[in-house]
């Protein structure tokens, strides 16, 4: 211990005390964050004393996580690292609820199960996974409410409903009970929608019913989901439940449904089918987290304040499931997931709306604030919902979290440009590789297309001009709204986004010069 000399004899106590050196930086104690390396999983060191941080869901109210970050701030790799170390240490299952297919090579890579939703597997909607047919019922009418606006005609959504509960008795099922057998002591198999459909039609064409048109609208709604092609909720189920909660790390890849509103219904049931299976096994005298579900990006359903991802957040700590859910914007995460979450890993944020939202959320001082707004990829702050109470701040620095491997830093260069009066200042952009993986995928480019793309990066040391960048996404069809989003989120701003714009559109013309009118869509 070093010893502090005061030459001025004269000086107060209250200015030696204003300098703060003699106070313990913003970070907990050795014993809150160095934890049993067989009951915990190693993250990176601490910024300001290199210290190992451990988590475990033994120190936080509860092991669920919220993981925010603008684009290629590391949070994909921080998810794989920690679903890694937690089956190493705990033996904990994964199930990866994969929008736009980003961990399906990863999965395969690690020795776990891809099952592609839209790729030949089907998930029967109607599936009760151990639930009497009136709780699965509801269910469904509230995954349609949340996806659909048919919570605003009541009508639709009754006969809705009544169809579906004709379709389980059609099927021989009563409906206030669970795991029904039928005379050889086998389960009973359920409907499916189109069995729902069918039940509709045959009321319509009955001609007794006094409103057709609101049937006809009912029958609609629940064809668009039948349609050969598109019925990949209407066939009996090829995905089993078990399959996909005690399979090691499972990839439920749903990059192959059509749109958000399909990847968003087979997430919604997911979930329901877990919730029920989670209540069902009940508590057992284990260490660790038995099932770790994973949502990256799936605004659609972790904003809902009713999505059974909220009820998993509430009950799963007595049942050893853990959410961990990650996202760009933390206001797309439900605020009943994002206050009761144990852990939040915040990487690099940039804007400050987030930043306020991020710091009245979780308390954190100016100071950290503003080392937040100046994280570099794979860098991050931990804020811990500890169960007892410290006089240590809650949220600290991680100078870097180390991961199986590398994580592998992307750069765009853009370059310095004075237009009229205005400079724009040269600066480079960095984000993780699997992250910008994940962007063209939901761009809509197949495997061989981002891989032309990384592999340009790789090539060229792994940077790349901001407007070369630009030209080579667009001969590849992608939309101009897709790529202004992009360089949003790295935090470009607009003026410097028309720029590159007209830069691009020049040089693709093969001239030089300033555009005087140039479109930018929000």
């Amino acid at each position: 211990m070093g010893a502090i000399k005061i030459k001025n004899k004269n000086i107060h106590s209250s200015d030696i005390a204003s300098r703060g050196f003699v106070t313990r930086p913003p970070e907990p104690p050795a014993e809150l964050i160095i934890g049993d390396p067989a009951d915990s999983i190693y993250i990176g060191r601490t910024a300001v004393f290199n210290e190992p941080f451990h988590w475990t869901y033994a120190n936080v109210t509860n092991p669920h996580i919220a993981v925010v970050g603008i684009t290629g701030a590391g949070k994909s790799y921080f998810i794989k690292t920690f679903l890694t170390r937690a089956a190493f240490v705990w033996k904990s299952n994964a199930l990866i609820i994969d929008w736009a297919g980003e961990y399906r090579e990863w999965v395969k890579q690690s020795g776990g199960k891809v099952l592609a939703l839209g790729g030949g597997s089907y998930l029967n909607l109607l599936d009760l996974a151990g639930m009497r047919p009136l709780d699965r019922i509801k269910q469904i009418s509230r995954s349609f409410e949340i996806l659909t606006d048919i919570g605003n005609y009541p009508e639709q959504k009754r006969l809705t409903e009544d169809a579906i509960e004709k379709a389980y008795v059609n099927k021989g099922f009563k409906l206030s009970e669970k795991n029904q057998k039928d005379a050889l002591g086998n389960l009973l198999i359920p409907p499916t929608l189109k069995d729902v459909v069918k039940v509709l039609e045959e009321k319509l064409s009955s001609g007794t019913y006094e409103f057709p048109v609101e049937l006809e609208n009912a029958i609609y709604r629940v064809k668009k989901f039948t349609r050969e092609g598109e019925d990949f909720f209407a066939e009996q189920s090829t995905i089993h439940l078990d399959e996909l909660i005690t399979s090691g790390q499972v990839d439920l890849d749903l990059s192959g449904l059509p749109d958000e509103t399909m990847r968003a219904l087979a997430a919604l049931s997911i979930l329901q089918f877990i919730k029920e299976k989670m209540r069902a096994t009940g508590w057992a005298k284990t260490k660790g987290i038995k099932l770790i579900i994973v949502l990256d990006e799936a605004w659609k359903i972790a904003k809902e304040e009713n999505s059974d991802a909220v009820m998993i957040v509430r009950e799963g700590r007595k049942y050893q499931f853990a959410l961990l859910v990650a996202s760009q914007n933390p206001t797309d995460i439900s605020e009943a997931i994002f206050s009761n979450v144990g852990t939040t890993f915040i990487l690099r944020v940039k804007f400050e709306k987030f930043l306020d939202y991020l710091q009245n959320s979780l308390n954190f001082s100016d100071y950290m604030r503003q080392q937040i707004a100046r994280l570099g990829v794979g860098q991050a702050a931990v804020n811990m919902a500890l169960q007892t109470s410290t006089p240590y701040p809650e949220t600290f620095l991680l100078s870097k979290i180390e991961g199986e491997e590398p994580v592998v830093e992307y750069f765009l260069d853009v370059q310095p440009k004075v237009i009229g009066e205005e400079e724009i200042v040269g600066k480079t952009l960095s984000f993780e590789r699997d992250e910008l993986r994940k962007k063209l995928r939901l761009f809509g480019l197949n495997d061989e297309k981002v891989e032309e793309i990384t592999s340009t990066f790789d090539k060229s040391n792994r940077h790349m001009d901001v407007v070369d960048f630009v030209i080579m996404l667009e001969r590849y069809n992608v939309d101009r709204n897709d790529v202004t989003g992009f360089l949003k989120d790295l935090g470009v701003e607009d003026s410097v986004i028309i720029n590159i714009f007209s830069e691009a559109d020049y040089k693709k013309l093969g001239i030089r010069g300033e555009s005087t009118e140039v479109e930018l869509s929000d």
